[in-house]
């Protein structure tokens, strides 16, 4: 039931919450557009132009241009779940990005984050 929920939420009220958070700690809309690009494949572009419909959360990833094959190298805890053992595909995707953010957030550099 909460998965359902948090697909069904609308883009434009979520992704606006990811880059305060960021912001937060002295990192920009730009850098979150980044991180987002590269895991989704979305250009910096598209995402604000996307912030603009009705898209849900869970079809901005579904219908995302290429999700980064990289991603699978994200490890670690978001809100006390590791992501890499979350089992339904689009969740870990959207944990996914939600531990790009959190590594933003704490300063780490693009170049890790990107896992370059």
């Amino acid at each position: 039931m909460a998965n359902e929920k948090i697909y069904g939420m609308l883009f434009s009220k979520i992704y606006p919450m990811l880059y305060a958070k960021a912001e937060r700690k002295g990192r920009t809309k730009e850098e979150v557009d980044e991180v987002t690009g590269w895991l989704t494949g979305y250009r910096a572009e598209e995402i604000a132009s996307l912030l603009t419909t009705e898209i849900t959360y869970g079809n901005f990833f579904l219908q995302a241009p290429c999700m980064n094959p990289n991603r699978k190298q994200i490890k670690g805890s978001v809100c006390g779940i590791r992501v890499e053992e979350i089992e339904e595909p689009l969740m870990q995707d959207i944990r996914y990005l939600d531990k790009l953010v959190d590594e933003l957030a704490k300063g780490r550099s693009m170049e890790k984050i990107k896992r370059e």
